[in-house]
Order: C-alpha cells, then structure tokens, then sequence
C-alpha cells in the first residue's frame, strides 16, 4: 500500500501556513484576547481549520493504507495507532483537538474563550503531530 506523499506534504505546508498565521497575531495576554473581538475570531477560525487539515491528513493516511473506513473521526486516530503511525499521547491529544474543533464549529456563541486561548498555548501540539506524520512516512 502506498501511500499519497504530495497530497500529505501539501496539507502539511497548509497547516504550516495556519500556524504561522497564528503565531503573528496570537494575543500575549488572556485580557488581549477578550478585548479585541478581530483578532479573537481569527484566531478561533484558524485553530478550527488547522484541525480540520490535521483531520483530512489522518483521512488520507487510513484510506492509502486501507485501515478501514472509521465510523466517527476519533476512530481515524485510533486507526492511526493501532497501525504505529501515531502514539497514543498523539491519539490523546488529536481527540482533544477534535473536540475544540467541534466545540468552534457546533457551539459558537457559548464557546469559553479560556479554552480557546489555552490552545493557543498549546501550538506545539501540531508540530508533534506533524512530526510523527513525517516520521512515518518515512518508513512507508
């Protein structure tokens, strides 16, 4: 089974794009990112599609790899590390972000705005993710 590098490798300098946007307009402080309501639906926005990329770079690798067809995303994640591409603090961690997802998109008027700014503090978290996805698919 082969899996689709360029397509992955493309998702992958998307998602770079995403956190590089991020990172020039992040707020430096909680009270920041309250008070200016441009900046804090940027920023919600931005976290939301760069875990929709991170989603469709999961899609991609279970379909190339034939893993089976996932009834719900999170199963994508435990596809994904049952078949060692990802380790299971990634898988945690992916489900975590799948939940701010859906929290951004489903509840967007009650959404908490601490936790969206603590994820704004948690960036890292993607490069984790890119770096096993790379890793990984190395070996294929």
């Amino acid at each position: 089974m082969k899996i689709d590098k360029k397509r992955i490798l493309t998702k992958i300098d998307e998602l770079n794009g995403y956190m590089e946007e991020l990172e020039k307009i992040k707020p430096a402080s909680f009270s920041e990112y309250k008070s200016e309501i441009g900046k804090k639906r940027a920023c919600e926005r931005l976290l939301q599609i760069s875990v929709e990329c991170v989603i469709d770079i999961c899609n991609i690798i279970v379909s190339n790899l034939q893993l089976g067809l996932p009834s719900e995303e999170e199963e994508l994640f435990e596809k994904l590390e049952k078949d060692k591409i990802i380790s299971s603090g990634l898988r945690k961690t992916l489900t975590k972000m799948k939940g701010l997802r859906n929290i951004l998109v489903h509840k967007y008027g009650e959404i908490d705005d601490e936790l969206v700014f603590e994820a704004l503090d948690e960036l890292s978290d993607f490069d984790k993710f890119k770096e096993e996805i790379l890793k990984s698919l190395k070996k294929h």
